[in-house]
């Protein structure tokens, strides 16, 4: 093996870095310190929120050793990663990018970071997000904005945008994200990058800080569908004694299906995704990655899913209801932040609060709290519940006709920094990705051309329950067809 540097490895994606790792063309403990090298190079994106060289090498070199005894058959043994910050780590501090969670460091490892390390995957550090994954433009976080590589005036999308804006960068080969209300996909659709979230229940939540607890999903970002393939086979599973939404559905190697014909395949295109919401340019990139699906054999087929609309207040309406009780637990008195002066313990918290949480968190948590309250739960939450169960039913009838859903994964491209101030203007922003998220349908974002200023189009795959091999399949073989998940931002070649 060369000890030569190796000063293309951010130009690999991360099933190439696997299978040179692998063949010990590269060390781990080279990959590492390349990556960390570009992290620090790279930081006025805002993508990092903590690295801890020493954890990071000391992995770098158990990984170097499994591999050189022959001792390793992890998939990605020795490939670097990094973790949105959602996800507790015992090596790392984790504060959901809020004040709240000042200093925290945890006991304990998420499910989804123990099941990547089994795979081999060596941590770089923590990705900065919207404070408690509450947003859509990784504007909301304590820490700091995060920057979109691609136009560092405009945001990266969010929560998950300092993993998307990471993974764009070439500052890492993919990272973890969560999704609640398209919070993969939205930002893997602003930055060019691949995405994936997995049918409600397939990851396990445990050790992901909650945001919505029926909403929220964890799942792999990267520059490929088979880098996506790789990591969400290694992070999918029952976690049946940890989290209690977990389902019993054994875990898959997705990479099986990535080339396999589409041929065949029915792709269903509903009317309401294609509305005057929708901008032209990305109407146009969207349009030309179907006619690409066409060539490949795939059909399209026109079909309704007639309650979109209805999932912005659904959505609106379930979630802060969920994370004004979730959110109850941060209060100063066992971790975190804690005001300095208070009279009394009802002081305290109510200080603690007012300090510890921004302002998307506060109005999200007073609007639960107001449905959720005497007189008001029927009226509002209730109903949301029904029509979350129709908007899941118009799903069901929509692929009696059709394998596969797709349209635009965002209506605009990405948005300048500070352009969508108004709370419902960001809120809006989520039409195309709500309604997957509500029905836990697994979904995806997969670049597909550019709009505007030369930012980044993402085109959304939705499939049914359990469906994820079909989804990553449709997108490996766009992406053999097209080389949109190839371009990167002239920063990331620095």
């Amino acid at each position: 093996m060369s000890s030569t540097s190796h000063s293309d490895l951010h130009d690999l994606s991360l099933a190439q870095l696997a299978a040179k790792l692998k063949a010990r063309e590269v060390s781990s403990v080279e990959a590492a310190q390349h990556f960390l090298a570009r992290a620090k190079a790279h930081d006025d994106l805002g993508a990092f929120v903590d690295i801890n060289e020493d954890v990071t090498l000391a992995q770098a070199r158990a990984a170097d050793a499994a591999l050189a005894a022959g001792n390793s058959n992890a998939p990605l043994a020795g490939v670097p990663i990094a973790h949105k910050d959602l996800f507790v780590t015992k090596d790392f501090p984790t504060t959901a990018a809020s004040k709240m969670l000042t200093g925290y460091q945890s006991p304990f490892d998420a499910t989804m970071v123990t099941r990547l390390a089994d795979a081999g995957c060596v941590t770089l550090g923590k990705l900065n997000m919207d404070e408690f994954a509450m947003g859509s433009a990784n504007e909301n976080s304590a820490i700091g904005k995060v920057l979109n590589p691609w136009d560092r005036t405009r945001v990266p999308g969010g929560s998950s945008g300092g993993s998307a804006a990471a993974i764009a960068a070439r500052l890492v080969p993919g990272a973890t994200g969560t999704d609640t209300g398209g919070s993969i996909r939205q930002p893997a659709s602003f930055c060019g990058i691949t995405g994936i979230k997995p049918t409600y229940g397939r990851a396990s939540r445990y050790g992901m800080i909650a945001f919505a607890s029926s909403l929220d999903q964890a799942g792999p970002m990267a520059r490929t569908a088979e880098d996506c393939a790789l990591m969400l086979s290694a992070m999918c599973g029952p976690d049946p004694d940890r989290d209690s939404t977990s389902l019993d559905t054994p875990a898959e190697d997705f990479t099986l299906r990535l080339h396999d014909s589409l041929a065949g395949l029915r792709i269903g295109i509903p009317e309401e995704f294609f509305g005057d919401g929708l901008a032209t340019d990305v109407r146009a990139a969207i349009d030309g990655a179907l006619k690409e699906y066409e060539k490949l054999g795939a059909k399209l087929v026109p079909i309704s899913l007639p309650r979109t609309e209805l999932s912005i207040p659904v959505y609106y309406i379930i979630a802060p209801a969920e994370a004004s009780s979730n959110l109850s637990r941060f209060d100063g008195v066992k971790f975190g932040h804690r005001a300095k002066e208070y009279t009394d313990l009802l002081d305290m918290y109510k200080k603690t609060r007012a300090e510890g949480f921004g302002d998307e968190v506060k109005r999200r948590i007073i609007i639960g709290t107001y449905v959720l309250s005497h007189g008001y739960y029927d009226a509002y939450y209730l109903q949301a519940q029904k029509i979350r169960r129709m908007i899941a039913d118009d799903f069901q009838s929509a692929f009696k006709e059709c394998d596969v859903i797709a349209g635009p994964a965002a209506p605009t491209v990405a948005w300048a920094l500070g352009g969508k101030s108004d709370p419902l203007a960001n809120y809006l922003a989520d039409i195309y990705t709500l309604p997957a998220s509500l029905a836990g349908l697994p979904g995806m974002s997969v670049p597909a051309g550019f709009g505007e200023g030369g930012m980044p189009v993402g085109l959304q795959l939705i499939g049914n329950y359990f469906d994820e091999a079909r989804l990553l399949n449709a997108a490996h073989q766009l992406q053999k067809a097209t080389d949109f998940h190839l371009r990167q931002p002239a920063t990331s070649a620095k």
